[in-house]
Protein backbone atom coordinates (compact mmCIF):
# COMPACT_ATOMS: atom_id res chain seq x y z
CA UNK A 1 0.00 0.00 0.00
CA UNK A 2 2.79 2.24 0.73
CA UNK A 3 4.05 1.49 -2.74
CA UNK A 4 0.70 2.88 -4.18
CA UNK A 5 0.31 5.77 -2.52
CA UNK A 6 3.99 7.25 -3.07
CA UNK A 7 4.17 6.15 -6.54
CA UNK A 8 0.37 7.42 -6.97
CA UNK A 9 1.39 10.73 -5.91
CA UNK A 10 5.18 10.84 -7.91
CA UNK A 11 3.60 10.46 -10.76
CA UNK A 12 0.33 12.75 -10.38
CA UNK A 13 3.32 15.62 -9.40
CA UNK A 14 5.28 15.07 -12.47
CA UNK A 15 2.18 14.77 -15.12
CA UNK A 16 1.04 18.09 -13.66
CA UNK A 17 4.47 20.09 -13.57
CA UNK A 18 5.36 18.75 -17.16
CA UNK A 19 1.75 19.25 -18.63
CA UNK A 20 2.08 22.77 -17.06
CA UNK A 21 5.61 23.42 -18.25
CA UNK A 22 4.52 22.02 -21.88
CA UNK A 23 1.30 24.52 -21.69
CA UNK A 24 4.17 27.49 -20.66
CA UNK A 25 5.28 26.92 -24.33
CA UNK A 26 2.08 26.22 -26.22
CA UNK A 27 -0.04 29.09 -25.03
CA UNK A 28 2.69 32.29 -26.41
CA UNK A 29 3.26 29.78 -29.45
CA UNK A 30 -0.40 29.69 -30.10
CA UNK A 31 -0.75 33.44 -29.18
CA UNK A 32 2.03 34.35 -31.61
CA UNK A 33 0.06 32.28 -34.52
CA UNK A 34 3.16 29.63 -34.14
CA UNK A 35 1.93 26.12 -35.72
CA UNK A 36 2.39 23.31 -32.25
CA UNK A 37 2.25 19.52 -34.19
CA UNK A 38 2.78 18.01 -30.60
CA UNK A 39 1.98 18.38 -27.50
CA UNK A 40 2.72 15.37 -25.24
CA UNK A 41 2.90 14.26 -21.70
CA UNK A 42 5.72 12.00 -21.57
CA UNK A 43 7.85 10.70 -24.76
CA UNK A 44 6.00 8.45 -27.11
CA UNK A 45 9.69 6.99 -28.55
CA UNK A 46 8.10 4.78 -31.39
CA UNK A 47 4.49 4.70 -29.94
CA UNK A 48 1.87 6.48 -27.76
CA UNK A 49 -0.19 5.28 -25.38
CA UNK A 50 -2.65 7.97 -26.58
CA UNK A 51 -3.45 10.35 -29.41
CA UNK A 52 -5.86 12.73 -30.79
CA UNK A 53 -5.11 15.80 -33.13
CA UNK A 54 -7.51 18.50 -32.61
CA UNK A 55 -6.37 20.99 -35.65
CA UNK A 56 -2.70 21.13 -36.26
CA UNK A 57 -2.29 19.94 -33.13
CA UNK A 58 -1.46 15.86 -31.59
CA UNK A 59 -2.39 15.89 -28.16
CA UNK A 60 -0.74 12.40 -26.74
CA UNK A 61 0.31 10.44 -24.22
CA UNK A 62 4.08 8.84 -24.23
CA UNK A 63 4.55 5.48 -22.54
CA UNK A 64 8.52 6.76 -21.36
CA UNK A 65 7.69 9.05 -18.47
CA UNK A 66 10.77 11.07 -18.92
CA UNK A 67 9.33 14.02 -19.11
CA UNK A 68 7.06 15.48 -22.04
CA UNK A 69 7.56 18.11 -24.89
CA UNK A 70 5.50 20.77 -27.43
CA UNK A 71 7.02 20.31 -30.78
CA UNK A 72 6.59 23.53 -32.53
CA UNK A 73 7.12 23.87 -36.40
CA UNK A 74 9.95 25.33 -37.81
CA UNK A 75 12.32 24.66 -34.14
CA UNK A 76 14.98 22.92 -33.77
CA UNK A 77 15.12 20.79 -31.29
CA UNK A 78 14.78 17.05 -29.26
CA UNK A 79 13.33 16.13 -32.40
CA UNK A 80 15.91 16.68 -34.65
CA UNK A 81 13.72 17.23 -37.52
CA UNK A 82 16.46 17.86 -40.21
CA UNK A 83 14.30 17.45 -43.75
CA UNK A 84 11.34 20.08 -41.77
CA UNK A 85 14.57 22.51 -41.23
CA UNK A 86 16.02 22.01 -44.42
CA UNK A 87 12.87 23.62 -46.36
CA UNK A 88 12.25 27.56 -46.85
CA UNK A 89 10.74 28.95 -43.98
CA UNK A 90 6.91 28.84 -43.87
CA UNK A 91 5.09 31.69 -41.81
CA UNK A 92 3.43 29.73 -39.43
CA UNK A 93 7.03 28.54 -37.65
CA UNK A 94 8.95 29.41 -34.98
CA UNK A 95 12.13 30.08 -37.12
CA UNK A 96 9.93 32.64 -38.70
CA UNK A 97 8.64 34.64 -35.99
CA UNK A 98 10.89 37.67 -34.30
CA UNK A 99 13.57 37.14 -31.63
CA UNK A 100 11.81 38.36 -29.11
CA UNK A 101 8.87 36.02 -29.66
CA UNK A 102 10.67 32.93 -29.78
CA UNK A 103 12.28 34.48 -26.51
CA UNK A 104 8.76 34.47 -24.91
CA UNK A 105 7.99 31.37 -26.27
CA UNK A 106 11.61 29.59 -24.55
CA UNK A 107 10.11 31.16 -21.46
CA UNK A 108 7.14 30.50 -21.18
CA UNK A 109 7.87 26.95 -19.41
CA UNK A 110 10.22 27.97 -16.69
CA UNK A 111 7.83 30.83 -16.12
CA UNK A 112 4.90 28.99 -15.28
CA UNK A 113 7.26 26.70 -13.13
CA UNK A 114 7.99 29.72 -10.79
CA UNK A 115 4.19 31.32 -10.65
CA UNK A 116 3.14 27.85 -10.16
CA UNK A 117 5.36 27.38 -7.44
CA UNK A 118 4.80 30.82 -5.97
CA UNK A 119 0.75 29.96 -5.78
CA UNK A 120 1.20 26.69 -4.26
CA UNK A 121 3.48 28.20 -1.41
CA UNK A 122 0.54 31.36 -0.75
CA UNK A 123 -2.08 28.45 -0.61
CA UNK A 124 -0.68 26.68 1.53
CA UNK A 125 0.53 29.10 3.78
CA UNK A 126 -3.31 30.51 3.68
CA UNK A 127 -4.53 27.35 3.83
CA UNK A 128 -1.84 25.43 6.29
CA UNK A 129 0.02 28.05 8.08
CA UNK A 130 3.27 27.42 9.70
CA UNK A 131 4.70 25.15 12.76
CA UNK A 132 8.04 25.12 14.10
CA UNK A 133 10.01 25.03 17.18
CA UNK A 134 11.88 27.58 19.10
CA UNK A 135 15.55 26.60 19.12
CA UNK A 136 15.93 28.28 22.76
CA UNK A 137 12.75 25.45 23.72
CA UNK A 138 15.41 22.61 23.07
CA UNK A 139 16.71 22.59 26.99
CA UNK A 140 18.40 18.91 26.08
CA UNK A 141 19.88 18.96 22.66
CA UNK A 142 19.07 17.08 19.90
CA UNK A 143 19.57 13.25 18.40
CA UNK A 144 22.56 13.03 16.41
CA UNK A 145 22.68 9.29 14.68
CA UNK A 146 24.13 9.98 11.86
CA UNK A 147 28.23 8.38 11.85
CA UNK A 148 29.36 11.69 9.78
CA UNK A 149 28.09 13.74 12.76
CA UNK A 150 29.77 11.54 15.12
CA UNK A 151 33.15 11.53 13.95
CA UNK A 152 32.89 15.39 13.63
CA UNK A 153 32.70 15.20 17.47
CA UNK A 154 28.78 15.45 17.44
CA UNK A 155 26.80 13.65 20.03
CA UNK A 156 23.08 13.20 21.09
CA UNK A 157 22.40 16.00 23.27
CA UNK A 158 24.65 18.40 21.84
CA UNK A 159 22.86 22.25 21.11
CA UNK A 160 22.98 23.62 17.57
CA UNK A 161 23.54 27.76 18.55
CA UNK A 162 25.02 28.95 15.15
CA UNK A 163 25.54 28.10 11.47
CA UNK A 164 28.33 29.93 9.55
CA UNK A 165 28.50 32.57 12.77
CA UNK A 166 24.43 33.18 11.95
CA UNK A 167 22.34 32.46 15.32
CA UNK A 168 19.83 29.71 14.63
CA UNK A 169 16.23 30.63 15.75
CA UNK A 170 13.84 28.10 14.35
CA UNK A 171 14.45 24.47 14.49
CA UNK A 172 13.78 24.17 10.87
CA UNK A 173 16.57 26.55 9.71
CA UNK A 174 18.89 24.14 10.87
CA UNK A 175 18.64 21.83 7.81
CA UNK A 176 18.16 24.36 5.20
CA UNK A 177 21.58 26.39 6.60
CA UNK A 178 23.38 23.11 7.20
CA UNK A 179 23.15 22.87 2.99
CA UNK A 180 25.93 25.63 2.75
CA UNK A 181 27.21 25.42 6.29
CA UNK A 182 31.14 25.76 6.94
CA UNK A 183 31.00 26.23 10.72
CA UNK A 184 28.91 24.99 13.62
CA UNK A 185 28.67 26.82 16.52
CA UNK A 186 27.35 23.48 18.99
CA UNK A 187 27.15 23.48 23.44
CA UNK A 188 27.86 20.25 24.20
CA UNK A 189 28.04 19.38 28.05
CA UNK A 190 27.54 22.82 29.19
CA UNK A 191 30.70 24.23 26.71
CA UNK A 192 30.74 25.70 23.51
CA UNK A 193 32.98 24.73 21.08
CA UNK A 194 32.87 25.49 16.92
CA UNK A 195 33.31 22.52 14.63
CA UNK A 196 34.70 22.90 10.78
CA UNK A 197 32.85 21.23 8.61
CA UNK A 198 35.24 19.30 5.75
CA UNK A 199 34.53 20.63 1.87
CA UNK A 200 33.34 17.26 0.94
CA UNK A 201 30.81 17.28 4.07
CA UNK A 202 27.49 17.64 1.67
CA UNK A 203 29.22 14.47 -0.71
CA UNK A 204 30.48 12.43 2.60
CA UNK A 205 26.68 13.17 3.74
CA UNK A 206 25.28 12.04 0.28
CA UNK A 207 27.07 8.56 -0.29
CA UNK A 208 26.67 8.25 3.73
CA UNK A 209 24.47 5.33 5.55
CA UNK A 210 22.04 8.00 7.09
CA UNK A 211 20.61 11.49 5.74
CA UNK A 212 19.79 12.52 9.13
CA UNK A 213 21.17 16.02 10.41
CA UNK A 214 20.08 16.86 13.72
CA UNK A 215 16.99 15.09 14.87
CA UNK A 216 14.23 16.09 17.88
CA UNK A 217 13.80 14.26 20.87
CA UNK A 218 10.64 12.43 21.14
CA UNK A 219 9.48 10.72 24.04
CA UNK A 220 9.20 7.05 23.49
CA UNK A 221 5.66 6.87 21.78
CA UNK A 222 4.21 3.58 21.14
CA UNK A 223 3.43 2.99 17.76
CA UNK A 224 2.58 -0.62 17.93
CA UNK A 225 3.43 -3.68 19.74
CA UNK A 226 5.55 -6.29 17.57
CA UNK A 227 3.39 -9.31 17.86
CA UNK A 228 6.06 -11.92 18.30
CA UNK A 229 7.52 -10.05 21.28
CA UNK A 230 7.40 -10.34 25.06
CA UNK A 231 4.74 -7.58 25.32
CA UNK A 232 2.42 -9.09 22.93
CA UNK A 233 -0.27 -9.06 25.24
CA UNK A 234 -0.11 -5.35 26.81
CA UNK A 235 -2.77 -3.17 27.03
CA UNK A 236 -0.67 -0.57 24.78
CA UNK A 237 -2.23 1.46 22.61
CA UNK A 238 -0.80 3.42 19.38
CA UNK A 239 -0.29 6.92 20.91
CA UNK A 240 0.99 6.19 24.60
CA UNK A 241 4.07 7.80 25.98
CA UNK A 242 5.77 5.84 28.03
CA UNK A 243 6.90 8.25 30.92
CA UNK A 244 9.26 5.99 33.49
CA UNK A 245 10.88 2.54 34.25
CA UNK A 246 10.90 1.61 37.51
CA UNK A 247 9.58 4.80 39.21
CA UNK A 248 12.70 6.67 37.31
CA UNK A 249 10.98 9.35 34.72
CA UNK A 250 12.23 8.44 31.05
CA UNK A 251 12.29 11.32 29.52
CA UNK A 252 13.30 10.96 25.85
CA UNK A 253 13.03 7.42 23.54
CA UNK A 254 16.65 7.69 22.76
CA UNK A 255 17.35 6.90 26.46
CA UNK A 256 15.53 3.50 26.35
CA UNK A 257 17.99 1.08 25.60
CA UNK A 258 20.42 2.35 28.25
CA UNK A 259 17.84 1.72 30.86
CA UNK A 260 16.31 -1.65 29.54
CA UNK A 261 20.01 -3.54 28.47
CA UNK A 262 20.27 -3.76 32.40
CA UNK A 263 16.82 -5.21 32.94
CA UNK A 264 17.11 -8.32 30.56
CA UNK A 265 14.47 -11.16 31.26
CA UNK A 266 12.56 -9.25 33.89
CA UNK A 267 8.94 -7.21 34.78
CA UNK A 268 9.64 -3.66 35.09
CA UNK A 269 6.89 -1.11 36.28
CA UNK A 270 6.07 1.36 33.96
CA UNK A 271 3.81 4.71 33.90
CA UNK A 272 1.82 5.51 30.83
CA UNK A 273 0.57 8.49 29.84
CA UNK A 274 -2.69 8.31 28.06
CA UNK A 275 -5.32 10.93 27.05
CA UNK A 276 -3.89 13.35 29.90
CA UNK A 277 -4.01 10.43 32.41
CA UNK A 278 -1.18 8.55 33.78
CA UNK A 279 -1.72 4.75 33.82
CA UNK A 280 0.69 2.10 35.86
CA UNK A 281 1.55 -0.68 33.91
CA UNK A 282 4.00 -3.94 34.14
CA UNK A 283 5.81 -4.89 31.19
CA UNK A 284 8.67 -7.65 30.43
CA UNK A 285 11.68 -7.04 29.31
CA UNK A 286 13.33 -9.95 26.53
CA UNK A 287 16.40 -11.58 26.91
CA UNK A 288 17.80 -8.80 24.74
CA UNK A 289 17.24 -6.26 27.19
CA UNK A 290 14.31 -5.06 24.57
CA UNK A 291 10.30 -4.29 25.31
CA UNK A 292 9.49 -5.16 21.37
CA UNK A 293 7.51 -1.77 21.44
CA UNK A 294 7.37 0.06 17.99
CA UNK A 295 8.35 3.51 18.76
CA UNK A 296 6.39 6.74 16.81
CA UNK A 297 5.47 10.45 17.41
CA UNK A 298 4.36 13.06 16.18
CA UNK A 299 4.40 17.04 17.33
CA UNK A 300 1.17 16.49 18.66
CA UNK A 301 2.95 14.19 21.20
CA UNK A 302 5.62 16.85 21.69
CA UNK A 303 2.22 19.29 22.68
CA UNK A 304 1.23 16.51 24.83
CA UNK A 305 4.18 16.60 26.91
CA UNK A 306 4.96 20.12 27.00
CA UNK A 307 8.60 19.59 25.70
CA UNK A 308 8.93 22.11 23.41
CA UNK A 309 7.77 25.90 22.41
CA UNK A 310 5.91 25.46 19.53
CA UNK A 311 4.91 28.33 17.40
CA UNK A 312 1.67 28.00 15.00
CA UNK A 313 1.25 31.13 12.70
CA UNK A 314 -2.19 31.12 10.67
CA UNK A 315 -2.37 34.29 7.86
CA UNK A 316 -4.78 35.63 6.49
CA UNK A 317 -4.71 36.16 2.20
CA UNK A 318 -3.28 39.18 2.28
CA UNK A 319 -0.69 37.91 3.90
CA UNK A 320 -0.52 34.82 2.48
CA UNK A 321 0.59 36.20 -0.38
CA UNK A 322 3.67 37.85 1.23
CA UNK A 323 4.50 34.59 3.19
CA UNK A 324 4.51 32.75 -0.35
CA UNK A 325 6.63 35.15 -2.15
CA UNK A 326 9.02 34.95 1.21
CA UNK A 327 9.15 30.96 0.86
CA UNK A 328 9.09 31.05 -3.13
CA UNK A 329 12.25 33.28 -3.06
CA UNK A 330 14.18 31.31 -0.10
CA UNK A 331 13.71 27.89 -2.06
CA UNK A 332 14.96 29.34 -5.40
CA UNK A 333 18.35 30.85 -3.40
CA UNK A 334 18.47 27.47 -1.35
CA UNK A 335 18.27 25.46 -4.59
CA UNK A 336 20.52 27.53 -6.48
CA UNK A 337 23.10 27.62 -3.50
CA UNK A 338 22.54 23.59 -3.90
CA UNK A 339 23.69 23.56 -7.86
CA UNK A 340 26.61 25.95 -6.91
CA UNK A 341 27.73 22.97 -4.71
CA UNK A 342 26.93 20.19 -7.10
CA UNK A 343 28.85 22.20 -9.82
CA UNK A 344 31.85 22.22 -7.49
CA UNK A 345 33.51 18.52 -7.84
CA UNK A 346 35.64 19.38 -4.39
CA UNK A 347 32.55 19.86 -2.57
CA UNK A 348 30.92 15.66 -3.62
CA UNK A 349 27.79 17.40 -3.56
CA UNK A 350 27.23 16.08 -7.46
CA UNK A 351 27.51 12.28 -5.28
CA UNK A 352 24.01 13.23 -3.98
CA UNK A 353 22.06 14.11 -7.16
CA UNK A 354 19.65 10.99 -7.44
CA UNK A 355 16.76 10.39 -10.04
CA UNK A 356 13.67 9.20 -10.23
CA UNK A 357 13.65 6.67 -7.11
CA UNK A 358 14.70 9.53 -5.31
CA UNK A 359 12.73 12.06 -6.01
CA UNK A 360 9.90 9.10 -5.60
CA UNK A 361 11.45 8.24 -2.25
CA UNK A 362 10.40 12.33 -0.82
CA UNK A 363 6.99 11.43 -1.26
CA UNK A 364 5.16 10.40 2.21
CA UNK A 365 3.92 7.12 2.50
CA UNK A 366 0.58 8.31 3.40
CA UNK A 367 -1.28 10.77 1.73
CA UNK A 368 -0.98 13.99 2.72
CA UNK A 369 -2.20 16.96 0.67
CA UNK A 370 -0.23 19.56 2.69
CA UNK A 371 3.31 17.10 1.74
CA UNK A 372 1.80 16.49 -1.90
CA UNK A 373 1.59 19.99 -2.56
CA UNK A 374 5.08 21.22 -1.05
CA UNK A 375 7.13 18.74 -2.17
CA UNK A 376 5.23 19.82 -6.07
CA UNK A 377 6.24 23.28 -5.38
CA UNK A 378 9.48 22.98 -4.52
CA UNK A 379 9.79 20.05 -7.63
CA UNK A 380 8.55 22.72 -9.65
CA UNK A 381 11.20 25.52 -8.72
CA UNK A 382 13.71 22.29 -9.22
CA UNK A 383 12.63 22.17 -12.78
CA UNK A 384 12.31 25.52 -13.39
CA UNK A 385 15.91 26.35 -12.55
CA UNK A 386 17.16 23.36 -14.43
CA UNK A 387 15.91 24.41 -17.92
CA UNK A 388 16.88 27.30 -17.21
CA UNK A 389 20.72 26.25 -17.81
CA UNK A 390 22.42 26.99 -20.60
CA UNK A 391 22.73 23.08 -21.99
CA UNK A 392 21.25 23.01 -25.98
CA UNK A 393 18.19 20.93 -26.09
CA UNK A 394 17.15 22.69 -22.47
CA UNK A 395 15.25 25.71 -22.78
CA UNK A 396 18.22 27.85 -21.20
CA UNK A 397 20.11 26.53 -23.97
CA UNK A 398 17.40 27.88 -26.63
CA UNK A 399 17.37 31.11 -24.43
CA UNK A 400 20.92 31.42 -24.88
CA UNK A 401 20.90 31.06 -28.72
CA UNK A 402 18.51 33.50 -28.65
CA UNK A 403 20.04 35.99 -26.91
CA UNK A 404 22.87 35.87 -28.81
CA UNK A 405 20.87 36.58 -32.24
CA UNK A 406 19.39 39.52 -30.41
CA UNK A 407 22.76 41.16 -29.53
CA UNK A 408 24.54 40.70 -32.68
CA UNK A 409 22.01 40.46 -35.12
CA UNK A 410 22.10 37.61 -36.72
CA UNK A 411 21.10 33.75 -35.65
CA UNK A 412 23.42 30.74 -34.85
CA UNK A 413 24.14 29.29 -38.28
CA UNK A 414 21.61 25.96 -38.58
CA UNK A 415 24.13 23.14 -38.84
CA UNK A 416 25.85 24.56 -36.10
CA UNK A 417 22.29 24.50 -33.93
CA UNK A 418 21.95 20.95 -35.21
CA UNK A 419 25.33 19.68 -33.67
CA UNK A 420 24.88 22.39 -30.63
CA UNK A 421 21.15 20.38 -29.94
CA UNK A 422 22.91 17.05 -30.64
CA UNK A 423 25.67 17.38 -28.13
CA UNK A 424 22.93 18.87 -25.37
CA UNK A 425 21.06 15.66 -25.97
CA UNK A 426 23.92 13.45 -25.06
CA UNK A 427 24.81 15.66 -22.43
CA UNK A 428 21.51 15.46 -21.16
CA UNK A 429 21.07 11.87 -21.71
CA UNK A 430 24.33 11.52 -19.48
CA UNK A 431 22.96 13.77 -16.76
CA UNK A 432 19.92 11.89 -16.09
CA UNK A 433 21.65 7.70 -16.36
CA UNK A 434 24.52 9.67 -13.70
CA UNK A 435 21.45 10.48 -11.85
CA UNK A 436 19.67 7.76 -11.28
CA UNK A 437 23.08 5.55 -11.00
CA UNK A 438 23.27 7.12 -8.10
CA UNK A 439 19.96 6.13 -6.99
CA UNK A 440 21.44 2.67 -6.72
CA UNK A 441 25.06 2.94 -5.44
Amino acid sequence: MEFVIRISQFLLSLSLLIVLHELGHFIPAKLFKARVEKFYLFFDVKFSLFKKKIGDTEYGIGWLPLGGYVKISGMMDESMDKEQMAQPPKPWEFRSKPAWQRLIIMLGGVTVNFILAYIIYVFLAFGYGDTDITTNSVKDGYTVNNPILKDLGLKTGDNVVSINGEEVTMYSEIRKKLIEAEKLTVISNNQTKEITLPEDFLGQLSTGESRSFFGLRYPFVVDFVIDSMSNKGADLKSGDILMSINNEPLKYFDQIEARTKPLANTKISAEILRDGKTIPMELNVDSNGQLGIMPGGTLTDLEKVGYYDIVKREYGFGESVVVGFDKFTETVASYGVQLKKIFTPSTGAYKGVGGFKAIYSIFPSEWSWEAFWALTAFLSIMLGVLNLLPIPVLDGGHVMFLLYEMISGRAPNEKFLERAQLVGFILLIAMVLSANINDWI
